[in-house]
C-alpha cells in the first residue's frame, strides 16, 4: 500500500483525536487518579489509553468519544489488575511482595460488593430523573459540574442543586433500607 493511500484515513484521525479525545484530558486524569493505585503509572495508563483510543480510530473513529475513551481506560486498568493478581514464586524477593496478592478480596466480600452495588442501583433507581442524571453524571461518571450542567442543559446553580438534593435522597433512602445480613 502506498503512503498516499493511508494519508486521508491518517489525517482524518487525528482531526478527531485532537477534536475529540484530547479534550478529555483532565476528565480522563481524574478517572484514572481515582481508580488507580499507584499514582506513578497515572501518566502511562493515559499515554496507553491514547494510543489505543487513536489506533482504533485509525480504522473508524468511534461515534461516541467520551464512551469509548473511558472504556478504554477503564479495560486498561482492569487487564493490569488482573495482571498484578498472578505473581510468581520466583520473582518474590521477599516475602512481604507475596503477601500483597493475598489482599484480594474473598468470595465473601465479592458478594457483599455486589449487595451494596444493587442497593445503591436500587437507590439510585428511586431518585427523581433529573436528581438521579445529575448524579450519576457528576459522581459516578466524574464530570464537574460545569460538564454536568452542560450535559443536562441547565445552569451550573441547578445542577449543584440537583446533586446536593439527589444525594441528600440517596442518603435517606440508603439508611431507610434494610441491610441484608450474612
Amino acid at each position: 500500500m502506498r503512503s498516499s493511500d493511508t494519508a486521508p484515513a491518517v489525517s482524518r484521525a487525528d482531526r478527531w483525536f485532537v477534536r475529540e479525545v484530547l479534550p478529555l484530558e483532565a476528565q480522563l486524569m481524574q478517572f484514572l487518579h481515582r481508580n488507580w493505585h499507584n499514582q506513578a503509572e497515572i501518566a502511562d495508563l493515559r499515554q496507553e489509553t491514547y494510543i489505543r483510543v487513536y489506533e482504533a480510530a485509525l480504522k473508524q473513529p468511534p461515534e461516541k468519544a467520551r464512551e469509548f475513551v473511558f472504556t478504554t481506560a477503564r479495560n486498561l486498568i482492569i487487564d493490569r489488575v488482573r495482571r498484578a493478581r498472578v505473581i510468581p514464586i520466583d520473582a518474590a524477593a521477599d516475602l512481604e511482595f507475596v503477601e500483597v496478592a493475598a489482599d484480594a478480596p474473598g468470595p465473601d466480600q465479592v458478594v457483599q460488593a455486589r449487595d451494596e452495588l444493587r442497593r445503591m442501583r436500587d437507590a439510585l433507581d428511586q431518585l427523581q430523573p433529573r436528581h438521579r442524571e445529575a448524579i450519576v453524571l457528576g459522581r459516578i461518571e466524574g464530570l464537574s459540574r460545569r460538564d454536568v450542567a452542560q450535559r443536562m442543559g441547565i445552569t451550573e446553580l441547578t445542577a449543584a442543586q440537583y446533586l446536593k438534593l439527589g444525594i441528600a435522597a440517596l442518603t435517606e433512602i440508603l439508611s431507610l433500607a434494610p441491610e441484608k445480613k450474612q
